[in-house]
């Protein structure tokens, strides 16, 4: 069973290649909505979520849910592949790497007045509304370590032209891991 992850910061496309993936098969695990998910639990942002799962049980929590979260798959007999979006830290790519064979990172970049534009659109509860917040959020990714990732990818899609292109980039990447 392949394991992959995407990663890329907000706004990028990640969700298209998820979308796409599933359609072919794959399931998807989102890193973002673990986070979600907690933060209604807590009654909290996403924002304070994320910070404060990392200071309460160490920086590789949101991984270790996530790995938890593949490893039930696999003991409920899922051959399927497992796409595993919005990886942030090289160090959960290594926590990856340790628990799944062949695991690989695919990442999307986009210029940051695009990304923008996206989330201005597509108007998530966590999506900020003003340029300098969004600004704010790159840099919270930015220090958790998602540069490093993404300079570290086994494949990076760069999305900043039509629909049409992405999705036959998207394509010609799945057909090359066989999915």
């Amino acid at each position: 069973m392949q394991v992959m992850g995407i990663s890329g910061l907000p706004g990028s496309g990640k969700s298209l290649v998820s979308e796409m993936a599933s359609e072919r098969g794959a399931i998807i695990v989102s890193m973002g909505d673990i986070i979600r998910e907690e933060a209604k639990k807590r009654g909290e942002s996403t924002k304070e979520t994320a910070t404060n799962l990392r200071k309460e049980h160490g920086e590789y929590i949101v991984s270790e849910l996530t790995i938890k979260k593949i490893k039930q798959l696999q003991e409920q007999g899922n051959e399927n592949a497992i796409i595993v979006e919005g990886i942030r830290s090289h160090h959960e790519v290594e926590m990856f790497k340790e628990n799944f064979d062949n695991f690989i990172i695919l990442s999307i970049f986009a210029n940051p007045t695009l990304r923008f534009k996206r989330l201005q659109n597509r108007m998530r509860e966590d999506d900020s509304k003003d340029y300098s917040g969004f600004l704010k959020r790159d840099q919270m990714e930015l220090d958790f370590g998602i540069g490093n990732v993404i300079a570290l990818s086994d494949k990076i899609i760069i999305n900043e032209s039509d629909l049409e292109s992405y999705q036959e980039k998207i394509n010609e990447f799945l057909d090359e891991i066989n999915l």
